[in-house]
Order: C-alpha cells, then structure tokens, then sequence
C-alpha cells in the first residue's frame, strides 16, 4: 500500500463508548466524522402563520418511490428546549426543504441564530419569501431547488426528532440544469456541513465521478499478486480502480502491449511507478496487461 495507506493500518486507534462521554463531546465525534453532511433549510409556519427558517445538517432523502426527506431538528443543545422548527411542525405539519448553495451560504448561517419565536428569519437573513404552491410554508427564492413538502411522521427519541416528509412538489432553477434539463452537478455549487465551524463546497476540483457498478462485476483486488496489493507505490484508490476491471485482457492483448511497451524493469518499485501511472491515466486494462506480463 501506499505510506499513507500502510501507515492506516498500523496507528492507534482511540475507542470510544457512547454511554461513557459528555453528550457535547459525542456531538463533535459525529460531526466531525460523518460528512459532508447536505443542508436542509427548512421553512415552516405556525398555526398563526408566522413564519420560520432554519437550517439543519442531519438531512437527506431516502426513497425516490415516494419520494421521501427525512431531517433532524433536535432540542437545543444549549437550552434543551424543542426548537420553533419543530414546534411549528406540530401545529402545521408541512415544510419547505430549501437547497443551500455556495451563494447563499452566509445568510443561510445568519439564519442559524437564535432569534426568539415569532422572529422572521427570512427578513433577518435578507432572503426573499415566496409562496409555495401546495403548502403553507413560503419558499426560498435565492434557493437553487425548493422541496415543498407534507409531513407524515414526527418521530421523538429523547433529544432527537425525526421529521420525515414526502415531496409534493420540486421547483429547479434553469440556472443549474443541463441541456437534458436535469441538475448539473457543476452548475449547483452546493455546499455542505462538516465538523464546527467547517463546511465543504462541491466545486470545481472536488467534484470527480466514479462509475457506479451497477451492472457490471469487477474482478476484485484480491485477483491481484500479493507484491501489488502490498505494493508501498500503489493506493488503495489505486487498487480499487484495477479490482473494477470486469475483463481481464486475453493472451493477445497481453502480447500486443508487450510489443508496444517492452516492458523491463530494473526494480519493483520501478515497475509499480509504471503501474501507477497507467492506473492515473485510467488505462486499466494497460494496467493490467503490465502486471499479467
């Protein structure tokens, strides 16, 4: 593996039990470990109509068929207290779940502040209410995509509440779509919540694909010699990308690259940086034909 990688499997790990430390301390474990975590800016109302927005960072969707978000607004870590958040939705179970990107990101945190219930979020932090075609709560106009939604099911575990929504409605800015009229992953700019005070920015070169393996099956790593799988030159990434090949290359194809590359080496690590540099340029089966010669 690589010195990083290989370094991974030797250092000490710190063990934790949940039950044994302060709660304010196992909050920054989590969300020190599980992120990015996406945004869910929720606006909501009361039974008087008075308007909320807040974000909270234990969010996603889970289901396409219906379509399903479920997010967390827990009780206040300082005070313990429900947050308005979750009282409005008691009183009136619908929400806007508004996508935060990159633009936005420093009203959306301004909102995040304290203000006392009945405080209008949306004039605080400068954001232009719209209405919502099939909910009470109004939507985020300054929001690249804007979930209007029903709640179904308030779950209260302790200081953890659940609120899961169907989507009833989806509004996209043509802003971030593509020619098929679907979201450009590069043209949302979205942001996300890691640890404290860090938030992530899906931007530019933090944005990269991987091919998902749905349909095909690799050939797994452990196809691969024992000095390549512990090879101080390759990367896990490095290995995970040969272990995806679904075809090994056949005996001519073998050949022919021989023909082309000669392939002589006057050491091993000199033979893995040739390696590496097939696998970098995501020539796999080169790769491959490298290590079967």
């Amino acid at each position: 593996m690589a010195e990083g990688h290989e370094f991974l499997n030797f250092v000490f790990m710190l063990s934790l039990d949940p039950k044994e430390l302060p709660v304010p301390m196992l909050h920054q474990y989590l969300l020190g470990a599980v992120g990015p975590r996406p945004i869910c800016f929720a606006s909501t109302v009361d039974k008087d109509g008075r308007v909320n927005l807040a974000p909270f960072s234990f969010f996603n969707v889970f289901s396409a068929k219906p379509p399903i978000a479920i997010f967390s607004p827990n009780l206040s870590g300082k005070t313990g207290k429900a947050k308005d958040t979750h009282l409005n939705i008691k009183e009136v179970p619908e929400c806007v779940i508004n996508i935060v990107d990159y633009n936005m990101v420093q009203q959306m945190s301004l909102a995040s502040s304290p203000y006392p219930k009945g405080v209008n979020e949306f004039e605080k932090a400068g954001f232009t209410a719209v209405p919502s075609d099939l909910v009470k709560p109004p939507r985020v106009k300054e929001s690249p995509v804007q979930l209007e939604c029903k709640v179904f099911e308030l779950k209260e575990i302790g200081n953890c509440n659940l609120v899961f929504c169907e989507i009833v409605k989806i509004h996209v800015s043509e802003a971030v779509l593509d020619e098929k009229q679907l979201i450009n992953q590069k043209k949302i700019d979205l942001v996300a919540r890691m640890g404290g005070n860090w938030y992530c920015r899906a931007h530019g070169d933090a944005l990269f694909e991987i091919e998902k393996p749905i349909t095909t099956m690799g050939v797994g790593v452990d196809r691969l010699p024992a000095a390549i799988r512990h090879s101080k030159v390759l990367t896990g990434n490095d290995l995970g990308k040969l272990g995806n090949l679904e075809v090994l290359p056949d005996e001519h194809e073998i050949d022919a690259f021989k023909k082309q590359h000669h392939p002589a080496f006057t050491s091993e690590e000199a033979l893995h940086q040739k390696l590496k540099a097939f696998v970098d340029a995501d020539q796999i089966k080169e790769a491959w034909s490298l290590i079967l010669s």
